[in-house]
């Protein structure tokens, strides 16, 4: 019902910016929550941001809040991440998720999200 295709990632400088990009194939008709999610070798995944269907609403991680930015185009069915001042702790997989839910909480858990892309590859040099 719904694939995710993350694009974007690769190598940049500390303090330097990078925008990924989540293509969306959603059914007609349903609405999700989509975020991102990153994890770093050895640890868990976590949270970073997410938006809403209509792109209202916004929730961001305490670490990147300030610095990155969810946005969305529906029209293009695709889910941005801009990420600037990129710090080395920054360095992660970053993943593309869906919920199907209409209420967007701050509360936002992996294991809440129904569809998952394969992920990007973020790199930040010291």
């Amino acid at each position: 019902q719904v694939q995710l295709v993350e694009s974007g990632g690769g190598l940049v400088q500390a303090g330097g910016s990078l925008r990924l990009s989540c293509a969306a194939s959603i059914a007609s008709g349903r609405t999700y929550i989509v975020g991102w999610f990153r994890q770093a070798p050895g640890k868990e995944r976590e949270f970073v941001a997410a938006i809403n269907n209509r792109g209202s609403s916004t929730v961001y991680a305490d670490s990147v809040k300030g610095r990155f930015t969810i946005s969305k185009d529906n029209a293009k069915n695709t889910v941005y991440l801009q990420m600037n001042s990129l710090k080395p702790e920054d360095k992660a997989v970053y993943y593309c998720a869906a919920d199907r839910r209409s209420t967007l909480v701050a509360d936002q858990r992996k294991e809440e999200y129904d569809y998952w892309g394969q992920g990007t590859q973020v790199t930040v040099a010291s």
